[in-house]
């Protein structure tokens, strides 16, 4: 696989790569038309809360799961998301001779084991409920096939949103040409031919802890889940 050298697609921690998309993100227009901002998974949380915190908007979290093929975990056939829309790489699913009744078995109990359990602990068990009628901006820490942005598109039109906008980093030109197809506007300050993974384009890459996550979400005042429980001052 050819390797893109083009050393100024790099970034040398998160911290610049989310000042990078804050700086294209339409700040008068996010305010104007009150957007919410979704974070699509744990990890892209703290970016999230930034972008809301920056532009005095609110955000929200919706979850999404990887569904694997049958024996290799690092290769993700379908996504399912907390509102059990699924989304499936049918080229991949016909090249393993996965069968329908595979996929859809494991989404149930990913939903079951995986995403119900996190619904409790960030949301205070409450399934996402703020989309409809809202213009949505969903963020992303990064971006490696577009099916957690398909999937959580998906979810969001079943739900009203009257428009969806997905945000990121770093991504592949390819996914973002094909994703472009799907919402309504992206916005992403790198998009790389010949992408290898968004690993590869970081100095330093960190995960965020679940306690770290928790203390973002108990801080924050943009936070819907939390927020209506929250009086004036934080507490």
């Amino acid at each position: 696989m050819p390797v893109n050298l083009d050393f100024n697609s790099y970034f040398k921690n998160q911290s610049i790569a989310i000042a990078l998309l804050v700086d294209i993100l339409p700040k008068q227009r996010m305010q104007d038309d009150d957007w919410l901002i979704i974070a699509i998974n744990e990890q892209s949380i703290e970016m999230a809360n930034i972008i809301a915190s920056k532009f005095n908007l609110s955000f929200d979290l919706l979850f999404t799961q990887k569904i694997s093929t049958p024996n290799n975990d690092e290769c993700t056939v379908a996504m399912v998301s907390e509102t059990q829309e699924i989304v499936i790489q049918e080229e991949l699913m016909n090249s393993f001779t996965i069968n329908l009744d595979y996929i859809y078995g494991q989404a149930h109990r990913l939903f079951e084991k995986e995403i119900i359990p996190k619904v409790y602990q960030y949301k205070k068990g409450e399934l996402i409920n703020s989309i409809e009628g809202r213009n949505i901006l969903f963020v992303d820490v990064s971006c490696e096939t577009g099916l957690g942005a398909i999937s959580c598109t998906k979810t969001a039109i079943k739900l009203g949103a009257s428009s969806i906008m997905y945000s990121t980093p770093i991504m592949a030109s390819d996914v973002h040409e094909a994703l472009q197809r799907v919402v309504d506007e992206i916005f992403c300050p790198k998009k790389i031919d010949n992408f290898v993974n968004v690993d590869f384009y970081y100095k330093s890459m960190q995960t965020t802890k679940q306690n770290d996550i928790i203390e973002v979400l108990n801080n924050s005042k943009r936070y819907l889940p939390f927020s209506k429980n929250r009086s004036d001052n934080g507490i």
